[in-house]
């Protein structure tokens, strides 16, 4: 069948069911990707109870294989067609292994102090390399499954907008438990969290990977590129083609310099413990009834947190998709950036002491969260296509790997700002008892208020930073309607199909 692009440019090719099928597998990802991404510095410092430093390190040398891992992953998957689908055999391979490895993360083994760091650090680097492994093919697939880049970014911005949700899945089992586990089970303390770690890793891992898996069976990859000639002496590597790729380059460096908006979620945990106390005066109730009360608390904090992060970011991804048919995702990014930049100093300056006045200024910070999950991924697969117009090679698995690194670093960053605060707001976690929670309300006002900074102002200067980049973007408009119609003209001359 020929490339009926040139003919009909707005043609959809991906039937109702399949987008939701993706869609809904975007869910249980999320569901996987957020109980790491918004718990595991919570885990290791507050339940694991390792060092700061130790984690600090464990982030940075992760990340230093990152960078190799992820680009190998992404070249791999570039290199080779294996017999159930480019992609789809990644996505097949991998969710026991997520499955088993997510549980293993968030098990605190009563062991010695060497022996958790080890454990710690087996348990995270293998959980980010078969991470690997199935997001880079997970989110290089709608570049497979049509080549109309509207249709393309419609699909890409639904799913993030769904992935968002799954996101949030971990967060209301966590209030849940906080609520029901104090009672339920007469835990306290120590062995209270790690009951609750464990509980939320289960329900995350399995539920998350059936949804995940989904895809396999009923997403089809219909644009499938020749494997390119040998590459002859002289040529540009791929690793080349990539770094030569300004446009490409441009949404990378956005999205580190973005890195910050990870904290909304990441942070949330660390201010609901030593910032904020809601709730009755626990002055001269019994140890039972402040534990409870303590831990009440801190779900209730999470969560109103996690809902304000909610509204403002799937509130945003929501609207998206009808924004981008009228506005360039470059303004988008810029103007959301500017709302959140705004409101997160406004939330700064009013205050730890102020808890509900905060909120509406937290939901207007998320925004560009939202946006930027959105049209990332869609700006990705507009940059690949200007790459295939320009150099005749298109590295599907290696951009999209870029997209995937540049989100563990950003947690990465977002988790070392976290334990750096603890460093230097001296919250030394070995005065403070395993047997109770700690009570918010007896913190140091440093303490407060740098837990606090990490949820308001830290976020905004990253959301100011990452606009930068932005400004010299220039794949809009025209060029960007230029790039599509001739890349499709480009294809039919060099007999590539896409089939139905």
């Amino acid at each position: 069948m020929e490339n009926k692009m040139l003919d009909d440019p707005n043609r959809k090719y991906v039937p109702k069911k399949e987008f939701i099928t993706y869609s809904v597998s975007a869910l249980g990802q999320g569901m996987i990707y957020a109980i790491m991404s918004s718990y595991i510095s919570d885990f290791y410092l507050n339940v694991l109870r390792v060092t700061p430093i130790f984690v600090l390190l464990l982030m940075f040398l992760a990340r230093i294989w990152d960078a190799i891992n992820d680009p190998l992953m992404g070249m791999i998957m570039d290199a080779h067609e294996p017999k159930h689908g480019k992609m789809l055999t990644y996505i097949i391979a991998t969710p026991i292994p997520i499955a088993l490895l997510t549980l293993s993360l968030f098990y605190a083994p009563d062991i010695s102090m060497t022996a958790k760091m080890i454990y710690a650090s087996v348990t995270y680097v293998l959980w980010g390399m078969i991470y690997t492994m199935s997001d880079v093919p997970f989110w290089s697939l709608p570049n497979a499954m049509t080549p109309n880049p509207s249709e393309r970014g419609s699909i890409l911005s639904i799913a993030r907008t769904t992935n968002g949700i799954g996101s949030a899945v971990p967060m209301a089992i966590f209030m849940i438990l906080g609520f029901v586990l104090p009672s339920l089970t007469g835990l306290s303390g120590l062995a209270l969290e790690k009951t609750k770690y464990m509980s939320i890793a289960l329900v995350a891992s399995i539920i998350g990977n059936l949804l995940f898996v989904m895809t396999y069976f009923k997403v089809k990859e219909r644009v499938k590129i020749p494997k390119p000639p040998k590459r002859k002496k002289g040529e540009p590597s791929s690793l080349k083609l990539i770094f030569k790729c300004k446009p490409l380059m441009l949404v990378v460096i956005m999205g580190i310099l973005a890195s910050g908006r990870y904290m909304y979620q990441a942070a949330a945990i660390h201010v609901a413990r030593y910032s904020f106390y809601i709730g009755k005066d626990i002055t001269g109730l019994s140890p039972e009834e402040t534990e409870q009360a303590l831990q009440s608390s801190i779900s209730l904090v999470n969560t109103v947190f996690a809902v304000a992060t909610a509204v403002g970011m799937f509130g945003a991804m929501l609207i998206v998709p009808k924004l981008i048919k009228r506005v360039s995702y470059k303004k988008l990014i810029v103007v959301s950036c500017i709302l959140g930049f705004v409101s997160s100093f406004i939330t700064f300056f009013i205050g730890y002491n102020h808890f509900w006045a905060c909120i509406p200024f937290v939901i207007l910070s998320c925004v560009p969260c939202g946006v930027i999950n959105c049209v990332s991924s869609a700006m990705v697969g507009d940059c690949l296509d200007y790459m295939e117009l320009t150099t005749g090679r298109r590295q599907n698995g290696l951009g999209n790997a870029c997209q995937s690194f540049v989100s563990k670093l950003g947690n990465a960053v977002s988790t070392s700002v976290i334990v750096l605060m603890y460093i230097l707001t001296e919250l030394d976690l070995n005065k403070i008892g395993t047997s109770y929670t700690v009570n918010p309300l007896t913190m140091s006002h440093g303490i407060r208020v740098g837990m606090f900074s990490l949820i308001s102002i830290v976020p905004g200067i990253s959301l100011l930073l990452c606009m930068i980049p932005m400004f010299f973007y220039d794949l809009t408009g025209d060029k960007k309607e230029r790039v599509t119609k001739e890349l499709a003209e480009k294809r039919v001359k060099e007999g590539i199909v896409i089939s139905e």
